[in-house]
Order: structure tokens, then sequence, then C-alpha cells
């Protein structure tokens, strides 16, 4: 929804068991009990590279947009692959996108209502992007920001995005929002640490030359297996190499470099398996062995070895009663893969419960239902537990994500949050024509969009081209974006706001809080909530705090909901309605508002008409979003 301002103006059966020996319950339970501390374990996961994202440089920034990424598959006889070499398709020049990760808790936590009430949630928590989230703003972040060491550091123990005074004691919210200083400027992974186990890089030594026929790598020969290597009875033993590492051909004038992987044994390089013969190869190419990537020694070699895993320590202190109404923002770019951690840290307020916790992304086209975070089709999560959803993000749009364990209780506690998509539109690169850029998505299989074919695809092109080159002024980033790709420039704004409306049912949060079960039947909410805050704390400066069991104080509602427009420009309203139990309308009276979406798809006809409409309110039921 864009808002103009005008010139001026989502058991049972004990009988059977009862019959069990007291001798065989006992064994049993002996073993049920030993299995989850030994299984539960806290992890972070955010690759620099992957087979759709492979140059690390470019995974830390938003690439230009020109036209859709082509892929090569790496074997000769396509994907199809041969023994003992599957293959796969791999990016051919600039990959669109970038890679972005974030991390999440699952637990519980406290807010204040405008009129002093306070409520038990259970919600998720910040626990990466937090000197962003305590700014308002999303905390999704690219590799080289999330993948920071946790500053083991006492001053910043706690949670310092929404603990009143993380450092000496002051309030950053003072003077907000002119004022406004967060305790401090971290933006990466609660606990990451090194592996305590894999310390250090290595350089294993290992050498090899390639043969070439035809302007193809035919074969590689490993001139030297890595040092301190040794071949006993057919085995090698003796090397540095505790991964395999990676291995990079050097590319031909013209041509496309070979691609391949490493077999090792007992630490040394015993095969390079080339996995694309590369093409236009005039002489041999220099082979070379990676050391970082999968190369750590297990020794007491200086510097540290990110391998995901995390203290716990700090994951627990942190996301200790640190809840967030809405939950934690989410914001990623068409084309980017993202990597979504959520590590259940149990419930202060109610440790009866073991409370299972997942994400679904309500509405969102999933890379596969095996991360939908539906427990039937998917998993969940247990209290000690991380697990990594996958995205891989195809269409702009605004969404919205919650738990999907016994989701009325869960969405009514607090269990929800807003993800917005931001389009390629963004990328493409000053004087270009949105139109044309269109027009190249449209070669783009997952967002292609051919009204013959699929009667709800969702961008199709504008009825005509009469959108001129891009101004200087509109090609996203810091002068504004684009809320779609619309192909003719009728959704670009200056400044966005996400507003999730909730509700809130103090009985029912009550009893949630005090070991009874909670009445569904009864549940009714007496408060609307916009970005978890109510009236008056709804046209607040910054959020109230609450004080929580671990005496501290928390800002758990961390997302404005004042809307400030520059005179003469255009918000983007990013709105979800995530109530449970009524509908909601949402007026703007004086301000008209042109309605440009509903449920993350552009009001527009196959034929490419603009079915926009201006209004001064709009009513949603939960589930529902509009732009």
């Amino acid at each position: 929804m864009v808002i103009s301002k005008a010139a001026g103006g989502g058991e049972g059966g004990g009988m059977a068991r009862r019959k069990l020996s007291t001798t065989v319950t006992l064994l049993v339970l002996m073993f049920v009990m030993a299995m989850p501390a030994a299984a539960q374990s806290f992890r972070v996961q955010c690759p620099t590279t992957t087979i759709t994202h492979p140059t690390a440089a470019s995974n830390n920034s938003p690439s230009p947009y020109s036209g859709p990424t082509q892929y090569q598959c790496t074997v000769m006889n396509g994907c199809g692959g041969t023994a003992g070499n599957a293959g796969y398709l791999v990016p051919v020049g600039t990959a669109n996108g970038a890679i972005k990760c974030q991390q999440i808790g699952g637990g519980d936590g406290l807010a204040t209502m405008g009129d002093g009430t306070q409520t038990y949630m259970f919600a998720f928590g910040p626990l990466s992007g937090l000197a962003d989230i305590a700014n308002g703003q999303p905390g999704t972040e690219f590799p080289s920001v999330f993948n920071t060491i946790y500053p083991n550091n006492p001053l910043l123990a706690g949670d310092p995005a929404t603990t009143d005074g993380a450092i000496g004691g002051d309030n950053p919210w003072m003077g907000y929002p002119a004022a406004f200083t967060p305790a401090f400027n971290w933006n990466g992974a609660v606990g990451l640490t090194g592996d305590p186990s894999v310390v250090g890089f290595v350089d294993g030594g290992a050498s090899a030359t390639a043969t070439i026929a035809g302007g193809l790598v035919t074969d590689v020969n490993v001139d030297n297996h890595g040092t301190g290597c040794s071949l006993s009875g057919g085995v090698y033993s003796g090397g540095l190499y505790v991964g395999a590492p990676t291995v990079t051909f050097s590319a031909p004038t013209g041509g496309i470099a070979a691609l391949g992987t490493t077999t090792i044994q007992g630490g040394c390089v015993t095969a390079v398996n080339i996995n694309f013969p590369g093409a236009g190869y005039a002489t041999a190419p220099t082979i070379t062995f990676g050391t970082a990537s999968n190369s750590c020694l297990s020794s007491s070699a200086t510097g540290s070895c990110l391998t995901g895993h995390v203290d716990p320590r700090p994951i627990i202190d942190v996301g200790t009663m640190n809840g967030n109404i809405p939950a934690p923002l989410f914001a990623i770019d068409e084309d980017d893969e993202f990597f979504l951690t959520l590590s259940n840290v149990g419930m202060i307020m109610r440790p009866d419960l073991f409370e299972q916790h997942t994400v679904h992304f309500h509405g969102y086209p999933n890379a596969s239902t095996f991360y939908d975070g539906v427990p039937d089709a998917s998993v969940a999560i247990n209290i000690g537990g991380s697990f990594t959803y996958y995205y891989l993000a195809p269409d702009a749009g605004t969404y919205f994500w919650h738990c999907h364990i016994t989701p009325p209780e869960h969405l009514q506690m607090g269990m929800v949050g807003q993800l917005y998509v931001r389009p390629r539109q963004n990328r493409v690169p000053k004087g270009n024509q949105l139109y044309a850029a269109l027009q190249q998505q449209q070669l783009d299989n997952r967002t292609k969009c051919d009204s013959t074919q699929d009667i709800l695809c969702s961008n199709p092109l504008p009825a005509s081209n009469m959108v001129p080159a891009l101004p200087t002024t509109e090609n996203g980033g810091t002068t504004g974006g684009y809320a779609y790709n619309d192909g003719d420039g009728s959704t670009y704004f200056d400044v966005e706001y996400p507003l999730q409306i909730h509700g809130f049912d103090p009985n029912f949060h009550f009893v949630g809080m005090t070991f009874n079960p909670e009445e569904f039947n009864d549940m009714k909410d007496k408060y609307f909530l916009l970005n978890g805050r109510s009236y008056p704390d709804t046209v607040s400066a910054g959020p109230m705090a609450t004080m929580t069991v671990d005496g501290k104080m928390h800002y758990s509602q961390p997302l404005p909901s004042i809307i400030n427009i520059p005179a003469g420009k255009k918000a983007l309203l990013r709105i979800s309605d995530l109530d449970v139990t009524e509908y909601q309308t949402l007026a703007s009276l004086g301000i008209p508002m042109q309605v440009i979406g509903y449920n993350a798809k552009l009001l527009r006809d196959q034929a490419g008409n603009n079915l926009y409409y201006t209004t001064n309110s709009i009513t949603l039921a939960g589930g529902e979003s509009s732009t």
C-alpha cells in the first residue's frame, strides 16, 4: 500500500504401557532420558558460498540485475551425471542475489501495553542482527556480518538489543529518535565461536598438474599428496587435511574454467575429480588447493575455524525472556538464499512445557516442504536444539511467518512476525528501462509469467511499454525502492514501514502463564496492537520497557508504528494481519492510500492492466496482507 502525501497536505493410550513390568519400564525410562542430552545442541549455519552462489566475494552485497542467472551443467553429458559423478548446475557469469542469514530464539517474554497492563508471551526473540533490530530494522545479515565471533565481554552480557543499559547503565532510548544510540553495534550471531576441537587453518602442501586435450581438462595427476603423507599397503596416512580442501582450476583466456573436487584419505589428497572439464584451454591450467574452507587443523595453531559451533551460555543468556512482538523482522531480496536458524531456548515461566517450535512462512513458496514448518511434513525443534531453514527467494511481496505448533495458542501468545521480499527491480542499473528488465525476468522459469499457461502469475508485463529509462533518483537503495516488479515504476516509494496488526487477550495470556488449560472457545482480543503496541504506545517515540524474571529491562516491541512521510514523498506500508480472533480495519483518514498488492500479489490483471485503487481504510482477516 503506497500512501502519497498531497501537496500541503495464519494422547493417550497409557493402558498398554501400564501393563509393562516395572523393570522394563525403568529400563525404557533410563534410555529415553539419556538420549535427548546427547542428541541436542545449538548450531548455526551461514555458508559463505553455495552451488548457486559460488563466489564468496559476491555474496555480501546485492549485484545489479541485468537478466536471469545462466546455469551450466558440471558434466559433459547433461546433468544426468556419470558413475560416481551425479552432476549439477552452476552459475555461468554473475549469480543474481546474495546469501543472507539470521538466527532467532524460541522462548518466552513479557510485553507492556499502553495502559500499563503486562502480558506474558510465548515468543521468538532475536539472536542475530541485535543492533539493527533494536533500531527497528530487519535483523537479516550478509555472511560477512553474521559470521562474526561473539564478543565475549562482560560489558556486553545480557541482551544488548533489548536490555536497558547493556553498557554502563545508560538508557539507549533517552532522547529517541534524535539521540538514539544502541548499546553497541554488533550484528553477528549470538554465541558463534570457533570450534574448540578444530582451530586454525592449514596449507596441507598438496599439488597437482592437469592434462588437456581439445581445450578440455581430461586428467589430473596428484604430484604431492600433502605434507607428511605416506603410503603403506595402499593406504595413505600422516597428512594435515582434516576435511577435503577445495580445488581451483585457473580459467583459460576467453574460455570457461574447469571445476573439480578432491578426495582425501588419512589427511592426504588422493585424487582430484573433474566435475566439469572447462572449455578453451590452450595450455594446462594451474591447480591450487584451498586452506580455509575445509582445512581446519586440530592443533594449537592460531586463529579459529567457524563451523557453526556456538557457545550455549550466551544463547541462553541473551535468549532468556527476550521474546519480541512482533517476532524479529526478516527482509530478503529476490534470488537470495536465506539461511534461518531457530534455536529453542525453552520457556522460563513455563518450565513444565517441553514446547517444540517451528517456523512456517505463511503463503510463501518454499524451496521444499521439508522447510515448511508444519511438523507433519517437516520437523519440529526441541528445547536445547537448533535447526537451519533454507529458502530461495522467488517472488517479491509482503508475507508473514509464525510457529506451527498448536498454532491458535502460539499465534495468540505472540509467535508471529513479518517477512518481506524485495523485487529484482530494485537492482536494475540506472538508465535502464523497467519494462525491458521485467521482460528479462520472464526468461527465469521460477518467476516466468505467461498468462496463456498460468492464470495466477504474479508479475505480468504492463499493458503498454510507456516507461522511460530509470532516472537517477529511482533506482532503489538509499533513495527508495519498489514494492513489486511492476515494469512501469508505479510501485515506487521513498520510505517503507512494516505494520503488523495483532490482537491480545489478557485472560488467555494470564492463564497461559499459570499452569491452567487455556479456554480457546472464550478467546477474545481486547487490545488492538500495531507492531505489538497498543494505544497510546502506538504514538510514543520509543518502546516501553518491562522488567522480566532475569531482573533486566527488556524492550520487547522495538518496531515503531509512527509513520513519518516527508512532504511530497510516498511511503510503502507493508501491512499484515496476524490476529487470531478478529477482522481488523486500518484507516488513514484524510490521507489517501493506494492499494497496490494483496496477499503478496501485485493487483494487476493478466492483460497487464493495473487494478490499484484508492481508499482511506482497508479490512483484513487473520492471515492476510496488503501493500
